[in-house]
């Protein structure tokens, strides 16, 4: 992060600033927007795309920018943008193609429309920096492969626990620790959780209860799991992972043995611990010299050593996997190769032939995290891919769901690329129905 500061002040003293494309301006979008417009240096977001395209206006005018020209074609982003106006539209595709774009941020939280954006994005030269672990967990792989193709950086944001846990993980090892476990700390899960239940917080709080959902009932746990498998190459020790209980993260030591650890380092996640948020990483040393100034250190006996940061601010620090990424081709976390993890969809209910699942959030369905040898030889049906896929046959609650046990909506990109992703690297494809 030091490097980061003094790089941005520079591209601002030459007038230069890093342009940026943000797709998706919801709940975070804006705060994203907000953040780099009013409180950074030497970056700009010169372009919005939302669905609903008065979104994009409303994230400008939160942001305090009053030039923004809605546009419907590159032509009219081209011509406003050489008039020095910011734009807003609802094309994601406009962004791509747009000369003046050298970063896409990607917050949609969607699989489908992301994928389109986010390959006509690799495809058009953008690095991509994703607020979007359910794509990432979905065909993050392929899409790595991809960009590593087109000299392109694709990276899940700082700020999000796979990106302050993966930094954590660096900071280990290049300290010469041997990361055994990483993890997040998750507050309260309840696989039942449907947008009814979490109505009354989201509108509270000015989110859609569907993402809140996810947050509830662990599928987004498990695709923040995956995405952090996926960059570290930590294996899942058991499905859902473990998921202790403790008073606090430092207590996980209490948990595992070093053996046991040895034996499966592994990414997993503790339930109701202080510090209450952020992520961990569980590194390992048994030099003794090196145990005796930890000890000094106040860190323990060891040999193994907890490194925990207690908070996590998506907002606040995606901007700097803005910059890693442009000005460094540095990625925050991105796989390091093929699939390690991936997340299966299950039942939330009793469901019935002919019903269609309503996907991440919703109320049919839920995602759990496994290893992805495990959740492709089972033909498991990935959950970023759950959405609108209508079953063929009864499915009782808290069972995984197949793809033997759906039929596919037509057409989908996502579905194209995540057939690819398995045969890139090797994977057994899908038994459909």
């Amino acid at each position: 992060m030091i490097i980061v500061d003094r790089a941005l002040e520079q591209r601002h003293a030459e007038g230069n600033p890093i342009r940026i494309g943000l797709v998706g301006a919801g709940y975070m979008g804006r705060a994203i927007v907000a953040q780099i417009q009013q409180s950074m240096v030497g970056m700009d977001v010169v372009a919005i795309s939302n669905r609903t395209v008065t979104e994009g206006e409303r994230a400008y005018r939160e942001a305090g920018i009053d030039d923004a020209e809605h546009v419907t074609d590159g032509e009219e982003l081209e011509r406003a943008r050489a008039a020095g106006h910011h734009v807003f539209t609802d094309d994601p595709l406009l962004l791509c193609h747009a000369p003046d774009v050298e970063v896409i941020i990607e917050v949609t939280g969607e699989v489908e429309v992301a994928a389109h954006t986010v390959v006509t994005a690799i495809d058009n030269g953008k690095h991509v920096v994703l607020v979007n672990a359910e794509l990432d967990a979905t065909i993050g792989p392929i899409l790595k492969r991809r960009a590593d193709d087109r000299g392109v950086v694709i990276t899940n944001a700082d700020g999000d626990e796979p990106g302050v846990t993966m930094n954590l993980f660096r900071f280990v090892k290049a300290i010469g620790y041997r990361p055994l476990m990483a993890g997040n700390v998750k507050g309260f899960l309840d696989n039942h959780r449907n947008p009814d239940t979490q109505r009354g917080f989201a509108e509270q709080h000015g989110q859609r209860p569907k993402m809140v959902t996810s947050f509830a009932d662990g599928t987004k746990l498990a695709m923040e799991g995956t995405v952090l498998a996926n960059g570290t190459g930590l294996r899942i020790g058991s499905r859902g992972m473990d998921g202790h209980k403790c008073d606090h993260v430092e207590n996980v030591l209490d948990l595992y043995s070093p053996q046991d650890l040895l034996d499966g380092p592994r990414v997993e996640y503790v339930l109701g611990a202080e510090p209450g948020s952020g992520g961990f990483v569980v590194g390992y040393n048994d030099d003794p010299a090196k145990q005796a100034y930890m000890s000094y250190f106040k860190m323990g006996d060891g040999p193994l050593y907890v490194f925990y940061r207690p908070f996590h601010l998506t907002h606040l620090e995606t901007p700097l996997s803005i910059a890693r990424a442009a000005l460094f081709g540095d990625a925050t976390i991105a796989p390091a190769s093929g699939p390690v993890a991936d997340v299966l969809t299950m039942s939330k209910r009793d469901l019935s032939a002919g019903e269609e699942l309503d996907g991440i959030g919703g109320f049919t369905c839920y995602g759990v995290i496994d290893n992805a040898d495990t959740t492709t030889a089972e033909n498991a049906l990935p959950m970023g891919l759950s959405e609108a896929c209508r079953l063929v046959r009864d499915v009782g609650a808290d069972q995984p769901i197949t793809y033997a046990d759906v039929e596919l909506p037509a057409g989908r990109l996502a579905d194209q690329l995540r057939a690819e992703q398995l045969s890139q690297f090797g994977l057994p494809t899908p038994q459909a129905f």
